[in-house]
């Protein structure tokens, strides 16, 4: 299938393949799911593995991109010459997804607001993915070793890279909340219009007890690396006891609050479906300032989500957005709006999405 430059719209009943189209063009640009929980799941029920191949138009011409799952194990090339890591796909091709679990990332558990902050994380500096996977896996190391009752020489060779990494990716992230922090306030002053203004804050676990507070992140990578590093051993007497590690970035929070208000305690449903809505849009205009051009944005059934003022405001957005949307829906009439009607806007074009096939239909 080619998608239209601008906007594409699938639109179809429930079940008939709409998402895995979106999950597979999020797999080809990050290698990872877009709604699915583990790679495993992205294959088909009764086969042994499943392939997508994309090609992609950039600045340096046209490169072919194959991933293929299998054994829960993932394995990409590009132009027919494997790769490990996204940073390798041409830099990474930066991608937006918008999904319906995102709208409750507000009120739920801080896992949730991480993985929205390193999806943004990612999309800014790629190689923020291959950093989080070694430290995933040091961590996952010092807690066997917590649970064995390893003695604390054996620690010492993974709280070292642990202290070090964890120190890049909590800056990364606050980083990235610097950038786009003031893009998504307006976009939430836009879309709840009378509402207190929206604030974002990293929240670090041990910020009071250990030291690691913001100030500890404005002193440099190094300053921070030798806190979290006193961090874990002096907790180390307390993790052994509970058997994990409770310090670091993995036990970090992204802080989402209107006015002086906690959003996960105060927020009304639209007013948390609106801070989701407008940290979107804040990383689409961050990367598009960086990168001189939008990312591509999917969107899974968002509109039926939305009360229909704010899915108004997401529809002209996009309708005016100089770049590649991808959204489903299954009621086309919902997305209208994302066809515009001005000189600036994109035009959608329009396809029906039935038993697992695609094809071209009309606008409503």
């Amino acid at each position: 299938m080619e998608l239209s430059p601008h906007a594409t719209v699938l639109a179809g009943a429930n079940g008939q393949g709409k998402t895995n189209f979106l999950e597979a063009c999020y797999l080809l640009c990050t290698l990872r799911p877009l709604r699915a929980q583990r790679l495993s799941e992205l294959v088909r029920f009764g086969r042994q593995q499943a392939a997508v191949t994309g090609r992609f138009e950039l600045p340096g011409g046209v490169r072919e991109v194959e991933v293929t799952v299998a054994d829960g194990r993932r394995s990409a090339r590009v132009d027919g010459k494997p790769v490990r890591d996204p940073d390798e796909l041409f830099g990474g091709l930066a991608v937006v997804g918008f999904t319906p679990d995102d709208l409750a990332l507000v009120k739920g558990g801080p896992e949730g607001r991480r993985r929205l902050l390193d999806r943004a994380v990612q999309n800014r500096h790629p190689a923020h993915l291959a950093d989080a996977r070694d430290y995933l896996r040091a961590l996952r190391s010092r807690n066997q070793l917590l649970r064995e009752g390893a003695p604390e020489a054996v620690h010492e060779a993974f709280e070292e890279p642990l202290s070090r990494i964890g120190a890049r990716l909590r800056l990364r992230r606050e980083q990235l909340l610097d950038e786009l922090r003031g893009h998504a306030a307006r976009a939430f002053a836009e879309v709840a219009r009378g509402e207190e203004p929206l604030q974002l804050a990293y929240h670090a676990a041990g910020r009071d007890s250990d030291g690691l507070d913001a100030d500890a992140a404005l002193r440099g990578e190094d300053e921070l690396a030798g806190r979290l590093l006193a961090a874990l051993r002096r907790r180390l007497p307390r993790d052994r006891q509970r058997g994990y590690t409770s310090v670091g970035p993995h036990a970090d929070d992204l802080s989402l609050a209107l006015g002086e208000r906690p959003a996960r305690l105060f927020a009304s449903q639209g007013q948390a479906r609106a801070v989701v809505l407008a940290f979107k849009i804040g990383e689409i205009e961050n990367l598009r300032r960086v990168r001189g051009r939008a990312p591509l944005l999917l969107l899974d059934d968002v509109s039926s989500e939305l009360d229909p003022e704010r899915n108004t405001y997401l529809m002209r957005y996009l309708g005016e957005l100089q770049g590649q949307v991808v959204l489903t829906t299954t009621d086309p009439r919902l997305v209208a709006d994302a066809a515009g009607s001005g000189p600036r806007s994109v035009r959608a074009v329009f396809h029906a999405v039935r038993e697992g096939r695609i094809e071209r239909s009309e606008a409503p």
